[in-house]
Order: C-alpha cells, then sequence, then structure tokens
C-alpha cells in the first residue's frame, strides 16, 4: 500500500487549473520533491493534500485513509504536517514557547483543567516543554531557546518552522520552499536537516526551487508545469529529460 497516494486530483480558481488530474504516490521513508516554474501548482498541490483547500475532484489517502473531505487538524492527527513559506509566525513568542505550541494536538486536558492549573495540566505543560527542548536539541537551536521568534535571524526562523512542524509529531512532513532565500551555507545546513529527519523514520516531501538540494537529497522528483505533472523520475532522469529542459530553459536551450 502507498504511504500517500493521490488520485486524479484537480482544482481550478476562475476557469484556470491549479491542479489538472495529478495522480501520484510516495512510499514510506523516502524524500521526494515537487519542481516546476512558478505558477506550475506546487503549493496548491500541498494545501490540497493537507485540507487548506478543497479539491474540485480527485482523491487524497494517507495509509488506507481517504483525507480529501478531512479539516486540516484531523489531516495533522493523522500524521500529515506541512510548513508555509512564510517565517514570521508567532512573533512575540520565545522560540521554545513557539514549539510548544506546535504540541497542542496533542494535548488532553481540559479548558477547565488549564485554568485552574491542576495536576494534570502541569505535568502536561512540563511534557511539552520537555519535548520542545528535545526538537530545539534536535535542531540544533537549543541555544536559542529563549529569544524572541521575530528577532532569530532568517535561516533560523526557516528552522523554526520545521521544529514546530515536528512537535506536531509528523509521519510525512510537507516543506513549502524550505531553503528559499538562503545562502550556500544556509541550504547546506538545511539539507542536513532534512536528511537527520529522514533518519528518525519521517517521509519527507519538498516543494524546492533550489536544483542543487533537490538534486542532492532527493529519491524521486516530480514536475509540475502549469498545473499538470509532466515528468517523474530519479533525480538523475529528470535532469535529463528533455521535457524538463524545456520547461526550465526554453525550447533553444533544449535544442
Amino acid at each position: 500500500m502507498d504511504f500517500l497516494k493521490i488520485s486524479n486530483l484537480s482544482k481550478s480558481y476562475g476557469g484556470v487549473n491549479a491542479n489538472s488530474d495529478i495522480s501520484l504516490s510516495i512510499q514510506e521513508g523516502e524524500i521526494v520533491s515537487i519542481i516546476g516554474p512558478n505558477g506550475a501548482g506546487k503549493t496548491t498541490l500541498f494545501d490540497l493534500i493537507t485540507g487548506v483547500t478543497r479539491a474540485d475532484s480527485g482523491s487524497v489517502r494517507f495509509q488506507g485513509t481517504e483525507m480529501s473531505h478531512l479539516p486540516t487538524s484531523d489531516i495533522a492527527k493523522l500524521g500529515v504536517v506541512r510548513t508555509f513559506q512564510q517565517t514570521k509566525i508567532f512573533r512575540d513568542l520565545t522560540v521554545l514557547e513557539a514549539v510548544m505550541i506546535g504540541h497542542h494536538l496533542h494535548d488532553s486536558t481540559t479548558l477547565w483543567q488549564s485554568l485552574l492549573a491542576n495536576r494534570a495540566a502541569r505535568d502536561q505543560k512540563q511534557n511539552k516543554r520537555d519535548h520542545a527542548l528535545e526538537i530545539l536539541e534536535f535542531m540544533g537551536m537549543a541555544d536559542m531557546r529563549d529569544l524572541i521568534t521575530q528577532n532569530l535571524p532568517y535561516g533560523e526562523q526557516k528552522l523554526l518552522n520545521i521544529a514546530i512542524a515536528l512537535a506536531v509529531e509528523p509521519k510525512l512532513l510537507l516543506l513549502d520552499e524550505p531553503a528559499a532565500g538562503m545562502n550556500p551555507m544556509e541550504s547546506l545546513r538545511m539539507l542536513g536537516t532534512i536528511r537527520k529527519i529522514q533518519e528518525t523514520g519521517i517521509t519527507v516531501g519538498l516543494v524546492e526551487h533550489n536544483m542543487r538540494l533537490v538534486m542532492n537529497i532527493s529519491e524521486r522528483v516530480f514536475v509540475l508545469d502549469y498545473g499538470e505533472l509532466i515528468a517523474e523520475g530519479k533525480p538523475e532522469e529528470i535532469r535529463a529529460n528533455h521535457k524538463v529542459i524545456e520547461v526550465y530553459l526554453g525550447r533553444q536551450a533544449s535544442a
């Protein structure tokens, strides 16, 4: 059984096809990338998978469960979690507090228990804190735990987004342009971080424009153009695919 299986997924806006009849699958434990020019429908595909946007037609199944009509919170509870391109989230919280918020889906105490700060609520808060500290240690950000998130350098804000997503305890982690705007050293660190995440047993999907990162880290690559899936394969196959070359560089370069 495919870990994630997308079948004939389509979404249009005002007659423009953002995604058109897309079918693909992701296997447990692999790293895959979704690439394509701006406007190809990459982020829309992530939105459809995670319930941010509803598909017009098609199916999204995760470990056999149909997700296309589930709310985002239920999809996250199943283990499908994504990041967004925006970095400035929870701007006035500390880094530690922001990661603790990522664990809220697993809260077991009631609102009244939290307000009364009873033993169960105190224990839960301590567990969330311990879990958040473990994630920050894993991400190499433990020494930043008390900094306000909006004061972090750009590269660290991108890593914090991932740390918050890890707090949700994903099985499939979808990263939307994790290396966007990064310098070469930051991109190299991001590559190492993604590999570390995979080594913990988490399956990873990327939307990314950094082709060096994509080709060095992906086991398979899917290529979108004008909302359609035009190619898929191993990085070396995609690199040599004339249709992909044409999409990125134009017909003259392909020739």
